[in-house]
């Protein structure tokens, strides 16, 4: 059997030349030494990747390669490797769709979002199961001290798809993936005894291993955790399932989110489906939409809610802050508050940028990028927003030329008064409670804060000291220019 695997993002079209390795990564510093040394294959590998870059992207992939320093998304990557036994991988990177903003061009490096894709080939090498896909999990445990924390996982750029099978006349198809440090997440299809037309997307297991210590540094309980999600949806045998709208499994401790969701599970004669069997969330609405007034109320002041990111070293962004959203969209105002009970968390990190992603049932994404500058910096550089009005519409927009919570590098940011980021005349952003930090968390802690200067009570000190001052000095004035007067009063001119 052939894995097809494809951990990449939106377009199916290959876009250049494969790069062919036989290490299971290609890392910058081999780039560097394939670059340097002589070695005999992957200097003519290495050079060959350079030559296809640069013609596709010109002089910027050059300083990608020299330096990985900034991102521009002028490209797609893919390389190929061989695994040991005989199956054949293929890896993939390229801009999820309706993010936005710049992404980096590198040969083998990491992006902000990864679409996950899985094309299973039987014997005779043709196409039994196709799935592609776009998750990611939220995760509760208790603390040793007895607080309750909760982290997101969403980095799946070294996945792997051991034990994914095509199914037999005994045993359903079945899709495995494992990634980070002992994460790992199963699917079971099953064809349904009373129906030869149907099949069912039977259960969905997930599990996680509290003894990762970079994920998990202060699990109370230590071990390997399974939460299994009975799911019996029923989709027909010759059509391809598709929901790209957000779906969300809770169970225990876990909360498992789907987007971009495309599978068939019983591939018939090799080809996937072009018909698709659509998702309640994705069927079109025909009822009539309510009517919105021009003016929306405002809403109270939203609820704080806490947000973090995690990759392989721990975690790397933390964000709290109550959001507030102030739409004008086709003279309708819209004013909604972000519900952080609802409301999911994802995103990454990079030596120069940072992104915090939100997502809910009616925002499709709300992100924030951040961005070092001089080297000792960073600020709010880039957000991108695409959410569901409530007459039905979607409205999108990107402005990545902000610069809002500047703050020194190894510190916070912190502005307790209300803020906003106006986005563009029609979008603005209200926060309160404000406190981020999206590079050099330790220990998953806030260091020191930067507080804005509508917190900055210092100032008012002088002025209120200078204004009483001021006030006296006047009062003296007319008291004495009162008092001439009167003196006068008692005397005649000769």
């Amino acid at each position: 059997m052939t894995v097809n695997q494809k951990a990449r993002a939106w377009s199916p079209r290959p876009l250049g030349p494969s790069i062919t390795t036989p290490r299971a990564s290609f890392k910058r510093a081999d780039w560097l030494k394939a670059r340097k040394s002589p070695a005999p294959g992957l200097m003519t590998r290495a050079e060959s990747a350079e030559s296809w870059l640069l013609q596709r992207c010109g002089r910027w992939s050059s300083a990608l390669l020299s330096g990985f320093s900034e991102p521009f998304p002028c490209c797609r990557c893919s390389c190929r490797r061989r695994l040991l036994s005989g199956i054949m991988v293929c890896f993939r990177l390229a801009p999820v769709p309706g993010c936005g903003f710049l992404l980096f061009c590198l040969v083998l490096g990491t992006v902000s979002s990864y679409a996950l894709e899985l094309n299973l080939t039987d014997s005779s090498k043709a196409t039994c199961l196709y799935a592609k896909w776009q998750m990611n999990f939220t995760i509760r445990y208790e603390t040793t001290d007895k607080h309750n924390k909760t982290v997101t996982i969403s980095d799946f750029d070294a996945a792997a798809y051991n034990g994914s099978v095509c199914g037999d006349d005994q045993n359903g198809p079945k899709i495995a993936v494992q990634f980070g440090s002992g994460f790992s997440w199963i699917v079971n299809f099953t064809k349904e005894a009373s129906s030869t037309s149907t099949y069912l997307v039977d259960s969905i297991s997930f599990s996680y291993d509290t003894n990762d210590n970079a994920t998990f540094p202060d699990a109370k309980e230590k071990g390997v955790f399974t939460v299994n999600n009975r799911v019996a949806l029923k989709i027909p045998l010759n059509d391809i399932f598709r929901c790209n709208s957000l779906s969300t499994l809770e169970k225990s401790d876990v909360v498992q989110h789907y987007w971009d969701v495309h599978v068939q599970a019983f591939v018939q004669n090799g080809t996937v489906s072009t018909t698709e069997f659509l998702c309640d969330k994705d069927k079109t609405v025909t009822t009539a939409m309510p009517i919105v007034p021009t003016t929306a109320p405002s809403p109270t002041k939203p609820v704080v809610g806490s947000y973090s990111v995690v990759n392989s070293n721990g975690t790397c962004l933390l964000a709290t802050m109550g959001l507030q959203l102030n739409i004008t969209h086709d003279k309708v105002a819209s004013v909604f508050n972000i519900n952080p009970n609802t409301t999911n968390a994802t995103g990454s990190c990079q030596p120069q940028t940072a992104l915090l992603r939100l997502s809910s049932s009616n925002i499709k994404y709300l992100d924030f990028v951040f961005a070092v500058k001089n080297e000792n910096r960073f600020y709010l550089k880039e957000v991108n927003v695409s959410v569901i009005l409530v007459n039905g519409s979607v409205y999108s927009i990107s402005n990545t030329n902000l610069s809002y919570w500047d703050a020194p590098l190894g510190s916070s940011y912190m502005c307790n008064k209300e803020q906003t980021v106006s986005v563009s005349g029609a979008l603005q952003i209200n926060t309160f409670d404000l406190r981020v930090q999206p590079f050099s968390v330790t220990e998953g802690k806030y260091s020191t804060a930067q507080e804005c200067s509508l917190d900055d009570d210092t100032i008012l000190i002088p002025i209120i000291v200078g204004a009483g001052l001021s006030g006296l000095i006047i009062v003296i004035v007319i008291a004495y220019l009162i008092g001439r007067r009167k003196s006068y009063a008692g005397y005649q001119t000769l």
